[in-house]
């Protein structure tokens, strides 16, 4: 196998960093100027992108992003997966300026006939018999694991090792080199030890998972199919299976955090694989860019909620599971025509073809250089690591982190003209990516690869 030389992989990354410098002091400018921004931007994970600031946005459209130095890049990233229908798709934004400009009443407090329509739609995707809104996947993780611990009157979760769920207090806990559960690293001031209210296995290993739901203490399993924000990491086959099974045995709730992995396909990998949980979870991609969130309750799961609601839970008003602003009338009417008319099952058909191309890519490039990196792709996402074989589970994905590899990745393709996602080393496609975006990525990745082994 061929492999990277470190001394020439330092040497390329100042030339890097120099450049994206050079072609971005309109950018710089905006960063410099952030004194008031806490971490110079306005929301501090924009600060993973490489090179020492981001871009700062002037315009975009479709996967096309234009900075305030009039750089064009193909855009891979799209808010990581937030823009998955492309930046400011045309009936999502019709319906924006209907909803605020000509009908008014952007948040009311109110119904519309929006949620229904949104609604009944989700459930034909997911399978779920009823559903709520929120302003984002990690509210309706919140909620919804509320209701779990409700209904099944258990106090504990169980997550995956190094899985993500938003913000979620519950879910920042992984397995620690010692076998044992312990807070993630850089977790902030958490308001209580992760390992007092979470169990913790490592994605694929069933006889784990047996063990830690046979306490009987753990109300939900909160999980991503695959998981995505670590890298992608499938699952092997029959897991998910396993998983199902042994949730059911143990009385324990099944719920599918979709946020990422609805780029599987129309129903996300709920409907592409077959999947029955009890709660999916799903957010960012709904709205077209408006920020969203929902969560669905299986028809086996609401008659139960029904049931304990009237001992005393509050969900309807400081209960816990709502917030203000959700499922306002701007919310739902971009979720309705981003449903309707973007993320169509013909889009994503077309989507996951050009993503399938986007991997063949990846994949000749490393069969040609000999290079020991592996790709992994999850319908219309597609994310290269530079490990192989390809982790199995969140664990190995995290030991395989390479920070001055990543930096050159993504400087190079970013000093050239296509942007993939900053937090790892992803590509979305959207409904208006073409077969020359894909292309042109593989012929600069090819290009990066090279120069790397020399």
């Amino acid at each position: 196998m061929a492999q990277i030389n470190r001394t020439r992989l330092a040497a390329l990354l100042e030339r890097e960093r120099a450049d994206y410098e050079a072609q971005n002091s309109g950018s710089r400018a905006v960063f410099d100027a952030g004194r008031h921004l806490f971490g110079q931007v306005p929301m501090t994970w924009m600060n993973h992108w490489s090179g020492g600031f981001p871009v700062a946005l002037d315009r975009a459209w479709g996967n096309r992003i234009v900075d305030v130095d009039g750089n064009e890049r193909i855009d891979f990233a799209l808010g990581d997966t937030g823009a998955m229908a492309g930046h400011s798709p045309q009936p999502t934004v019709e319906a924006i300026v209907r909803r605020a400009g000509d009908l008014g009443g952007i948040t009311t407090m109110l119904p519309t006939e929006d949620a229904e329509w949104v609604a009944n739609n989700l459930s034909q995707r997911f399978g779920m018999d009823r559903w709520s809104f929120s302003l984002s996947a990690t509210d309706a993780n919140r909620w919804a694991l509320r209701l779990a611990r409700l209904v099944t009157r258990r106090p504990k979760v169980l997550v995956f090792s190094y899985s993500y769920h938003g913000s979620v207090d519950e879910t920042f806990v992984v397995v620690g080199d010692d076998g044992q559960p312990r807070s993630r690293t850089g977790n902030v001031a958490p308001a209580v030890d992760p390992t007092e209210t979470t169990r913790v296995v490592e994605f694929n290993d069933v006889e784990a998972l047996e063990r830690e739901l046979s306490h009987g203490d753990v109300a939900v399993v909160l999980c991503e199919p695959a998981m995505t924000n670590i890298g992608i990491v499938l699952p092997e086959p029959g897991f998910l299976d396993d998983l199902r099974r042994v949730t059911t045995e143990t009385g324990t709730l099944l719920m599918i955090d979709e946020t990422h992995t609805i780029s599987m396909g129309w129903g996300g990998a709920t409907k592409a694989w077959g999947l029955e949980p009890d709660i999916v979870t799903v957010g960012k991609a709904l709205g077209g860019g408006i920020a969203c969130g929902a969560y669905g309750l299986s028809a086996q799961l609401w008659p139960k909620i029904e049931a304990v609601v009237g001992e005393g839970a509050d969900i309807v008003d400081v209960g816990g599971v709502g917030g203000t602003l959700a499922g306002n009338a701007l919310c739902l009417a971009a979720m309705r025509a981003t449903l309707d008319e973007v993320l169509t099952p013909e889009a994503f058909e077309t989507m996951i073809d050009l993503a399938t191309r986007f991997t063949e890519g990846v994949n000749e490039v490393l069969a040609e250089t000999g290079v020991p990196w592996s790709v992994a792709q999850l319908g219309c996402r597609s994310e290269y690591r530079f490990c192989s074989p390809a982790p199995r589970n969140g664990g190995e994905a995290a030991k395989a982190h390479d920070g001055e590899l990543d930096e050159f990745m993504h400087l190079f393709l970013a000093n050239r003209g296509v942007l993939i996602t900053p937090f790892h080393n992803m590509a979305l496609m959207c409904p208006t990516t073409t077969v020359e975006d894909v292309d042109r990525h593989s012929a600069l990745f090819r290009a990066a690869v090279i120069e790397l082994v020399g």
